[in-house]
């Protein structure tokens, strides 16, 4: 059977691997390399990566408009997470399964995981879907679902590749006999494109705190005027306190007050500087348990 397998980063990889490992692998698309740190150094995607090392042939195009599939004789064309919407002379090549990291129609668009973590739900999951001209709109093909947790985004995009990387296989053996299922737009929301200034936070809400912190895992993270936050956990979510107070020093971290509920805040990391630890941190700027760490 031949797949034409389209998409970009960590997540796509496993069900990449899965499928090269069941399935004849015509074609491989991905995004550009696009410039990476400080010095800006062209880097592959994590996909592109995986197929020159297994000898795929892969594709980087910034459009598919004038792209011709029907060369690569496909029985399905599989997406995840490729960052392009697929024009229709694409959707009319083959059958076209997108495996969207969210149980759909809930959280169409570019972050659902992300969305997932910051609206608080307890299940998230991964959608067969069987892809039209839309954004994430086409018919239900299989789903799987998993608990959210205290999970990280990372955390979750690794277990969703896993289940995403069983998911297509039994789709695609079955795709004959299953019947789709409409998405009932009423329930439809959308997860945007996450921006730097999202990490932003401000000690207003302990939980709102925590889950940003979860969601935004590697980037952006998240940062305050004075520093941005690389390890902290959420401590409670009801009192009521001055914001940025240092609430109480303890071997691993500084509890910290926020205008409602309590964080730890364990490692961070001021502009231009290297990561430190909190203790080492506040032992610098001579701050001390009742001052208040955002001054």
């Amino acid at each position: 059977m031949n797949i034409i397998f389209m998409g970009s980063p960590d997540y796509a990889v496993k069900i990449l691997d899965k499928l090269n490992k069941n399935y004849n692998i015509t074609a491989v698309y991905t995004q550009p390399d696009k410039p990476v740190g400080r010095k800006k150094v062209l880097t592959p995607t994590p996909v592109k990566k995986y197929a020159l090392e297994n000898n795929l042939e892969v594709f980087t195009p910034t459009t598919l408009k004038n792209e011709d599939l029907k060369k690569f004789n496909p029985d399905f064309i599989v997406v995840a997470a490729y960052g392009l919407l697929l024009p229709k002379h694409i959707l009319n090549t083959a059958p076209c399964i997108n495996l969207h990291a969210s149980l759909l129609p809930k959280y169409r668009g570019a972050s659902p995981i992300q969305s997932t973590i910051l609206n608080g739900d307890k299940y998230t999951g991964v959608t067969s879907m069987l892809m039209d001209e839309g954004l994430d709109t086409g018919d239900i093909l299989a789903w799987d679902y998993t608990e959210v947790g205290n999970k990280t985004s990372i955390d979750l995009f690794n277990e969703l590749a896993d289940i995403a990387s069983k998911q297509i296989i039994y789709t695609i053996e079955n795709f004959s006999k299953i019947k789709p299922l409409k998405q009932n737009n009423i329930f439809a929301t959308y997860s945007p494109k996450i921006k730097k200034h999202d990490g932003y936070v401000d000690f207003e809400d302990a939980v709102i705190m925590d889950r940003k912190y979860r969601a935004y895992q590697p980037w952006p993270g998240i940062f305050c005027d004075k520093f941005k936050i690389n390890d902290m956990e959420l401590i409670e979510s009801e009192s009521s306190n001055e914001k940025g107070i240092i609430l109480n020093i303890e071997k691993d971290g500084a509890v910290i007050g926020c205008k409602k509920g309590k964080v730890k805040l364990k490692k961070i990391q001021v502009p231009g500087k290297k990561e430190v630890d909190v203790i080492s941190y506040l032992n610098g700027q001579r701050l001390k348990t009742g001052d208040n760490i955002l001054n």
